[in-house]
């Protein structure tokens, strides 16, 4: 008798174990259940040790999932990366980092520096980190982004394709700065810094400080606005961005990172576009005779063409004058310039 329901659990349970999704459960009930024997475990702690060896397989499996889902370099992890190389005050920040709270707060992290200083491998290890922390991240070459971006736009799904991207907590872009964006490239950059903003964390790397981005977005009220949400700051709570700025120490092959103020970039950037906005304002002031400041959307022609476009306009009017002409006495048509007295027009 106890052999025939040996047989049949031998046979049953297996088959139910997998039905149910329980892989570990089919591996292991067997040697577990023979050293809970051993131990004197009671059914309760047989089962709960068969759980907890369930529990780790799935974290391991999701967690391997959501590596080959991010798109990490496998070799540039924290391991590998002297962290030494950084200034303690650095170290100290960076570590703030590597528990993922920043992503709760929708942080954004930048770094700044040459090329060879290291800060595709310092994302990227951190990038890691996240992973192993169940977050959801994705790294990806600036240019690739835009082009999956544009493709989408022409395809008339940028909608759907930005709703991918924010199923990601940490969105990684790696040289940022080495895009140079025609007007297309550009707007899709915007849109999607502006889509993650105050939502969603974004990580980028940039040989380009911030008074340097008008050559990545072209238009400086673009890249104010593009820095402002790059360096955000949340009204709900009193934290602010974290920028992080690699720049090469002297005389050797090495990184250090500083924390950017909060906005002070973007109000940099808005004080020179105001001064410019004002100087421009004034010079045109100063070349009109009347002392009055033109239209700024009107041509900016020097004095002596500007002069022209203070004239009465001359029309061309056609006028059909009857001209009699003694060799063939016949009517001809002739086209007569008439000037009107009309008000004077500026354009």
């Amino acid at each position: 008798m106890r052999t025939t329901q040996k047989t049949r659990t031998d046979a049953t349970l297996p088959m139910l174990l997998r039905a149910f999704k329980l892989p570990a459960f089919v591996r292991e009930y067997g040697p577990t259940a023979d050293r809970a024997a051993a131990q004197g475990l009671s059914h309760a702690e047989y089962l709960l040790a068969l759980a907890e060896i369930e529990a780790a397989e799935r974290d391991a499996r999701r967690t391997a999932r959501r590596l080959e889902e991010s798109r990490l370099p496998r070799e540039k992890t924290l391991a590998n990366y002297d962290l030494d190389r950084l200034p303690a005050k650095v170290r100290s920040t960076f570590a703030t980092l590597r528990d993922g709270s920043f992503l709760d707060r929708a942080i954004n992290v930048i770094a700044f520096g040459n090329p060879g200083t290291g800060k595709t491998h310092l994302l990227a290890g951190l990038g890691h980190e996240l992973v192993r922390q169940n977050r959801t991240v994705l790294f990806a070459p600036a240019f690739q982004i835009v082009q999956r971006l544009l493709a989408a736009k022409r395809d008339l799904r940028l909608g759907p394709e930005l709703r991918k991207l924010d199923r990601f907590e940490a969105l990684i872009l790696d040289d940022i700065g080495y895009v140079q964006q025609n007007r297309e490239e550009m707007e899709v950059l915007f849109t999607l810094l502006a889509e993650r903003y105050e939502r969603r964390s974004v990580l980028i790397t940039s040989n380009l400080v911030f008074s340097k981005w008008d050559q990545i977005f072209k238009d400086t009220m673009t890249t104010a606005a593009a820095v402002d949400r790059v360096v955000n700051t949340r009204s709900s709570s009193s934290s602010t961005s974290t920028a992080t700025a690699l720049r090469p120490r002297e005389n050797e092959h090495a990184a250090s990172v500083d924390r950017v103020k909060p906005r002070e970039s973007a109000e940099n950037t808005r004080k020179s576009a105001l001064f410019h906005k004002e100087k421009r304002s004034k010079k045109r002031k100063e070349n009109r005779p009347d002392g009055k400041v033109e239209n700024a959307m009107r041509p900016r022609f020097p004095l002596s063409h500007r002069a022209c476009y203070q004239r009465p306009r001359e029309t061309r009017v056609r006028v059909k004058v009857k001209v009699k002409t003694e060799a063939e006495g016949g009517l001809s048509t002739a086209i007569i310039n008439h000037k009107p007295e009309t008000a004077s027009r500026s354009f």
